[in-house]
């Protein structure tokens, strides 16, 4: 079928952009978290703010991007001919190349909350036909064998399922599917891809399991295992949780079991991070779903032993993790190497799934603190500025070419042939604003600091409260109450980790220059004699009334931090840090130096302001970061702003 082309749709949808929003899909009461996430659709972030030009980047750039190349590298010709099935018919390089549509789709929907756009809705709404036509009448829908029964894609077995422990993907595709859907209900209250993602989700609850006539078999490549955890909060539907449980309690019982992809021990026997990073992460942040939803004390158990093992020996001070480039993995204990560091961008924002989970379950701030590390660093580095080139690898050293002896040049590129770290950052980034808040009971946990207007229930009634902020570059958060109808209530404000003298939990990283930086908090500019509670923040309780304003002051001098001294690379060495952000020197700075041996050492700093990055990589525009010059004259920029100028020498761990 035809189909409108979506730059088109973009371009005249900017020239009558319309001030209507969508109206708003509520998810189904709470179930058992500790703490509830505040909905992307209840938080709008500001525009010219750091994560709005992020989200308009996201809009302009990133999703028009991943769009076409839904067009261009058939991703949409995979589900017409699935509705046509034929013997001549043959599918694209990879089973999972379905996932690109949903999650370009699932970005989409987070992005018209801050973007509301009716041409948008319905472009999406045609692919969405596409996408329909595909499904079988039982509601199987995997275009890889539906086009082509009699010879389906090489990875995915002779029949259904023969080959999900494998490579088929058929579960990696559902878990996209739902989580694409879930947002899209959300974002436009519509059921239409919600109920395309409900019948393929029934069909597996139907066909797979432990009873008499199902197959006993679980996701290759997780990822299932939360997206059904979240349908059920979305439904209230029981089964959808019941068939997560499922997957993960027979993981390590079926016949695969290997560590690559976590299923050598069943998932209440694991306590270490091992096997593929991104894999992993989505299968923990899985098992944290379960762990809070059902209250299951074994699940509890492992899920805080694999997060303390991550975060204290298989975590990299700019939040990645998986440094081995062999299986894309988890290394041994203290296994962070710098110039071969894989740390993939998916695996990144696995992380930020789980700690977002592991907050919800515990309701500490230590969760948000590595969520925040993550999303600042690991994260944002895997794509430009400009929001259209994007890294795979995220290595913490690099030369002129690419660190890991393929000759290639270290840049980023503007797609991939499997494409899932653009098409993953085409739907994360635009789901920050639902990483800004938490509630629970009468409590409003505050555990991101972005310009932002939110309108928050608790306990049922409205909230509506705004940031005014410049972070990271600066400490000040003013916070105002613009309405009230829910009486007395808890305000929680984290304090960060990095202002409490905490680089992570754990002794893995420490800061090593003895500076105690302070922090404040005042009410209608009455200073409070606020204590951080055991659980990372400060509460304040009253009854607010429209127009209070909390003023919030962090301490942001420049940090230099050593890594335990179990990490063979990071020996002799320093990182250095001002807020969330981790620095890091590279060539185009630093004319004259060599970046891998110029020592900071004992080093003063200069702050410099809204300097300029040229990004000759990309749309060639300047965009503007604080700088930081030690006393010996090394340059220093954000990690996540490096590679904008052309592949050259770069460094975090700086010689001592």
């Amino acid at each position: 079928m035809k189909y409108i082309k979506f730059a088109a749709v973009l371009i005249a949808a900017i020239a009558v952009y319309s001030c209507t929003g969508a109206s708003n899909g509520k998810a189904a009461a709470d179930a058992s978290y500790q703490v509830s996430q505040v909905p992307f659709t209840d938080v709008k972030i500001a525009e010219n703010s750091f994560w709005g030009d992020r989200l308009k980047a996201a809009r302009e750039v990133t999703i028009p991007l991943a769009f076409s190349k839904c067009e261009t590298e058939n991703r949409y010709r995979n589900f017409e001919l699935a509705a046509n099935p034929s013997p001549d018919n043959k599918p694209t390089a990879f089973p999972f190349d379905d996932t690109d549509v949903y999650k370009t789709i699932e970005g989409a929907s987070y992005i018209l909350q801050t973007y509301p756009d009716k041409q948008l809705e319905n472009y999406i709404d045609s692919v969405l036909d596409i996408v329909a036509a595909a499904q079988e009448p039982d509601g199987y829908l995997y275009t890889a064998r539906t086009m082509n029964p009699e010879h389906p894609h090489s990875w995915s077995g002779s029949e259904r399922w023969e080959a999900v422990e494998d490579g088929s993907h058929e579960f990696y595709n559902l878990g996209h599917m739902v989580d694409a859907a879930c947002a899209h209900y959300q974002a436009t209250g519509s059921t239409k891809f919600l109920d395309i993602a409900k019948k393929y989700a029934d069909c597996i609850i139907r066909e797979i399991g432990p009873g008499e006539g199902q197959k006993t078999v679980v996701p290759g490549h997780q990822i299932a295992e939360m997206a059904l955890a979240r349908l059920y909060v979305l439904t209230g539907e029981k089964k959808y949780l019941d068939q997560a449980k499922y997957f993960l309690d027979y993981r390590g019982k079926t016949a695969v079991k290997n560590q690559y992809s976590q299923s050598d021990l069943p998932v209440v026997d694991q306590r270490e991070a091992w096997g593929h990073a991104v894999r992993a992460g989505y299968m923990y942040s899985g098992m944290a779903d379960v762990a809070a939803l059902t209250g299951e004390k074994d699940y509890v158990n492992a899920i805080d032993s694999i997060w303390n093992n991550i975060v204290t020996r298989k975590y990299y001070i700019t939040g990645g993790v998986g440094s081995r480039h062999n299986g894309e993995a988890f290394g041994a204990d203290y296994e962070l190497p710098n110039k071969t560091a894989y740390n993939e961008t998916c695996a990144a924002i696995a992380q930020v799934y789980l700690n977002q989970r592991m907050f919800m379950l515990h309701g500490d701030a230590k969760y948000i603190d590595c969520l925040e590390r993550t999303l600042y660093n690991g994260v944002i580095s895997g794509m430009s500025v400009d929001g259209g080139k994007f890294f795979y690898p995220n290595p913490l050293s690099a030369d002129s070419l690419y660190h890991f002896n393929s000759g290639r040049t270290m840049t980023r590129q503007p797609w991939f042939g499997c494409a899932c770290c653009p098409s993953n950052l085409c739907r994360f980034i635009p789901s920050v604003p639902g990483y800004v808040y938490g509630v629970k009971d009468r409590s409003l946990y505050v555990n991101l600091f972005a310009e932002n207007s939110a309108e928050i229930q608790i306990e049922g009634r409205p909230v509506k409260v705004s940031q005014k902020t410049d972070y990271p570059w600066n400490g000040d958060i003013r916070l105002t109450v613009d309405g009230n109808d829910a009486g007395k209530f808890t305000v929680k404000v984290r304090i960060p980790g990095w202002v409490r003298n905490e680089v992570v939990p754990g002794d893995l990283y420490e800061y090593a220059d003895g500076l105690t930086p302070s922090w404040s908090i005042s009410v209608n500019g009455k200073q409070q004699r606020a204590k951080v509670g055991a659980d990372g923040y400060v509460a304040l309780s009253r009854n607010w009334k429209e127009g209070d304003v909390v003023s919030i002051h962090f301490d942001m001098p420049v940090r230099t931090v050593e890594a335990n001294e179990n990490v063979a690379d990071d020996r002799g060495k320093l990182a250095v840090e001002r807020g969330p952000l981790v620095y890091c020197a590279e060539w185009a700075d630093n004319a004259g130096k060599d970046v891998h041996t110029t020592p900071v050492g004992a080093s003063t700093f200069e702050i410099v302001p809204n300097f300029g990055i040229a990004n000759t990589e990309g749309d060639g525009k300047v965009f503007k970061v604080t700088e930081i010059k030690s006393s010996n004259g090394l340059a220093l920029i954000p990690y996540y702003a490096w590679n904008h100028r052309g592949a050259g020498n770069m460094e975090v761990w700086l010689a001592e």
